[in-house]
């Protein structure tokens, strides 16, 4: 059966997004917290290592950007490449699918900074200029209920944004170092929506997020997967393009998943080669 009802499905083929509420089981959802938990600590350690406070997006303590970081896990693999995010990918990509990117977005409380408008797709546009590429699929998976207190997702959809096949120009803050590629009135769609549900946007979509004024930590995994190997002029491959789905079966294959298969863009700083947790 499709995760998406035909409502959802009728929702992502026009506005390009849509919330699946709940959709992570409980025993799921209490693992990811720990897994969490360690990786925030990780990036923590990382940064004091290196003698610095931004690390790019990452300001800590405010907001964090953890990412390409599950090849040190034993347990993301099963939720990446596991039985709901392939039925999902099914349903909003077809039968065709590879992991681009993951990552864990954090908000500190009380001083959780807010995320400028954006495409996904503007930052590789602007990082790997020339880089032609279909609308790839993030899922933005809450591990804590999400609302406008707590610095939720505000999503712009297509016929607002004009997203619907173009990638807008975008301009980096040097305040944030973030990359902002709309400049207008809108507001966009809050999503509200409790811990466990995923809310399902391209690449293309322009989406934000606001502060958390909340006394507790806002926590998101998001996971990425683009129907095809995006690959730029120079023949060097973007994201991470780990084989997931094809012809709707899963071949995700743990044993010859490795980051030297995968090219210099899954390099990681610190990172370990295979996984250690």
């Amino acid at each position: 059966m499709p995760v998406l009802t035909s409502q959802q499905q009728a929702q992502f083929r026009e506005d390009g997004f849509c919330v699946l509420p709940g959709v992570i089981d409980a025993k799921t959802l209490t693992w990811l917290r720990e897994e969490c938990a360690y990786f925030h600590g990780y990036m923590d350690a990382f940064m004091d290592h290196q003698g610095v406070t931004t690390y790019g997006i990452t300001h800590r303590d405010q907001r964090y950007f953890i990412s390409q970081r599950y090849r040190l896990s034993r347990r993301l693999p099963n939720f990446l490449f596991g039985a709901l995010m392939a039925d999902i990918c099914r349903d909003a990509l077809g039968g065709e699918a590879n992991l681009f990117g993951e990552q864990w977005v954090l908000k500190g409380a009380d001083q959780g900074m807010k995320f400028s408008w954006h495409q996904d797709s503007g930052y590789l546009a602007t990082r790997t200029p020339g880089t032609e590429h279909r609308p790839y699929l993030t899922c933005w998976c809450t591990l804590d209920d999400v609302d406008e207190a707590n610095g939720t997702v505000y999503v712009l959809p297509h016929t607002e944004g004009g997203t619907r096949d173009r990638i807008f120009e975008h301009v980096e803050d040097p305040r944030t170092n973030d990359l902002v590629g709309y400049h207008g009135d809108a507001t966009g769609v809050p999503v509200i929506a409790p811990a466990g549900s995923i809310v399902i946007f391209t690449s293309f979509n322009f989406h934000r997020s606001g502060p958390n004024t909340t006394d507790r930590m806002r926590r998101v995994y998001l996971a990425q997967y683009s129907a095809e190997r995006v690959i730029h002029p120079d023949g060097v491959l973007c994201g991470m393009c780990v084989p997931f789905l094809r012809d709707g079966q899963v071949i995700y294959d743990a044993a010859n998943d490795t980051v030297e298969r995968h090219g210099p863009h899954a390099k990681i700083p610190g990172a370990a080669k295979t996984s250690t947790r």
